[in-house]
């Protein structure tokens, strides 16, 4: 198949949607398909663009046996706000207009586009037909809908009324709409796309480069052992670790007063690990704290030590982001065979898969979380228990392979029916 894809995130960016993308495009093209990718140079989550990508604003990446992939111009601002994020998203529309208008010419067989940004949605929808092609809307979040949630833009009024009909509109028009879990495909539905046009495609992990490694061997943690130099002990401690973006979405104003509930216990360490917009004010609050390291967002070579260097895996996540968003770190987590601690509403997708294989405890419940936390510092064989269902959970349902082949032979099915 001659697949087009469009998307504002890719590799290689390490975190979030542009991992995936990346991914899901590398493994078609290993498969034997033609695939282009129109993307955003890497800007992610740090929000400026990588400094071997500055420069030029057009630019094509070419490689025998990977896709092919046109870099296009957009605004990145240092402080994303609610304008400034909607003006940094129109950019890469307007960027990759005469980009998209040239690969049409191409005619794939499928546009494939993700949301975010569904700002391009409606330039993807036209090159698909112009093309002749099948359209496809991968949602990884549910843009719209958290830009009003979460306060980035106003809830009420004329431009909320506005933003809503829009993306209905431009939804129904593709072939097929996919969301990351069963809850955002149900809020699909409810936005009045058709059962026969949705389509269940999960986020997914590597489960052999992400495992559990044996304790013997993870004595020797190279994660670890590089706290060892600031944190005496570190090797006896129980670490918890929050990695992946430090934005708005993630409720990570949580972590600061975790810390400081927990400084006077001298088995706890915590490790904050990444990077974005909230990472500065997350560093004034707990930078000068003895039970807290902050490392910057690790390659993806370290990560299997990385998340095996925890004992139990932090997921904070706000209220408001409910079943809008799907925190994508959270398969690597389960891979790693350790427990997690998930703040979610009760019935959202977070709390669903992540109960029984961690503590789920109620979005924003400073209080709660703590007390989440202190029954599994208190409770190994509890931690260990868990840790084994989270793995077995990530095996059976979140493998790359087995989820990506279900994905090709739904791309060959909407194919076969253009």
């Amino acid at each position: 198949m001659r697949i087009l894809i469009y998307g504002l995130n890719y590799w290689p960016e390490l975190t979030g949607i542009g991992k995936y993308t990346g991914e899901m495009a590398a493994w078609l093209a290993e498969r034997g398909h033609e695939v282009r990718v129109v993307a955003a140079p890497p800007y992610y989550p740090a929000w400026q663009v990588r400094e071997d990508y500055r420069g030029k604003w057009y630019r094509t990446e070419r490689a025998a046996g990977k896709p092919v992939v046109h870099r296009t111009p957009l605004y990145v601002p240092a402080r994303p706000t609610g304008i400034k994020r909607v003006v940094h998203l129109a950019s890469f529309m307007l960027g990759s207009l005469p980009v998209m208008l040239r690969e049409a010419f191409w005619q794939p067989e499928v546009v494939f586009t993700v949301e975010p940004t569904f700002f391009g949605a409606p330039l993807a929808l036209f090159a698909a037909r112009l093309a002749g092609a099948a359209s496809w809307l991968h949602v990884q979040d549910f843009e719209v809908d958290a830009a009003f949630d979460l306060g980035l833009l106003p809830p009420q009024g004329s431009i909320h009324d506005a933003a809503l009909g829009l993306e209905r509109f431009f939804a129904s028009g593709f072939d097929r709409v996919s969301g990351i879990s069963p809850k955002m495909v149900e809020r699909a539905r409810a936005k009045g796309i058709a059962d026969q046009r949705l389509v269940l495609f999960p986020n997914w992990v590597d489960v052999e480069a992400i495992h559990p490694i044996a304790p013997e061997v993870n004595a020797a943690n190279p994660i670890r052992r590089e706290l060892a130099v600031k944190v005496p002990g570190i090797e006896e401690k129980i670490l918890l670790l929050y990695s992946g973006n430090m934005g708005a979405k993630q409720g990570i104003e949580l972590l600061a007063p975790l810390a400081e509930a927990f400084a006077s216990d001298e088995r706890v360490h915590f490790l904050f690990c990444g990077d974005g917009a909230f990472r500065p004010k997350l560093e004034a609050l707990v930078g000068q704290r003895a039970n807290v390291t902050l490392l910057p967002l690790q390659p993806f070579e370290r990560l299997n030590d990385l998340l095996n260097a925890a004992d139990i895996h932090l997921l904070p996540q706000r209220a408001d982001a409910a079943d809008l968003v799907m925190p994508s770190r959270l398969t690597g987590m389960l891979a790693s065979g350790r427990p997690v601690v998930a703040t979610a509403q009760a019935g959202t997708q977070v709390a669903e898969v992540v109960a029984g294989r961690g503590l789920v405890v109620p979005a924003e419940d400073a209080e709660a979380l703590n007390e989440a936390v202190r029954r599994l510092v208190d409770d190994e064989p509890l931690r260990a228990r868990l840790g084994r269902a989270a793995r077995e959970y990530a095996v059976e349902h979140l493998g790359k392979q087995q989820v990506l082949e279900q994905f090709e032979r739904d791309l060959k099915s909407l194919v076969a029916q253009t």
